[in-house]
């Protein structure tokens, strides 16, 4: 995978560093959707002289080559995510925690978008909320 990253990288006039494969990896191997503030907490050791700019400009590029999406699910900073498959995200509103869901039917409601709009559409995104089992748990106990 990360030949293929490399590739993809140099194609588009991108300079490989290790910093930037390290950033890949991390949103390849999470299924938390981390924040660019997650990624750096979690790579500062390993990395001690990369910055908080250099995430951002990292994720940044990431996005423009298609290998991540970048979610907006209504908090102070963006997640991201390395699966860029078509699907839903739900949002726990105690502790933050964003989780993928698939296999939401929700072409109907894009035809009928696109039915009441002169717009051509080209992609949406579907955010959820509610309260995960652990926090529910936890306002039980």
């Amino acid at each position: 995978m990360e030949e293929q990253i490399t590739a993809l990288l140099r194609d588009r006039g991108f300079k490989v560093t290790p910093q930037r494969l390290a950033i890949y990896q991390v949103l390849a191997n999470s299924r938390a959707h981390p924040s660019a503030e997650m990624i750096f907490s979690q790579l500062q050791p390993a990395y001690p002289t990369m910055s908080l700019a250099t995430v951002y400009k990292t994720v940044e590029i990431l996005r423009e080559i298609g290998l991540i999406q970048i979610l907006n699910t209504g908090e102070d900073s963006f997640r991201y995510d390395a699966d860029t498959s078509m699907h839903s995200h739900i949002r726990c509103l105690e502790c933050g925690r964003v989780d993928d869901l698939y296999d939401v039917e929700s072409a109907g409601f894009v035809k009928d978008v696109a039915k009441k709009t002169p717009y051509r559409l080209t992609g949406q995104q579907f955010y959820f909320y509610g309260i995960c089992p652990a926090c529910q748990d936890k306002k039980i106990n």
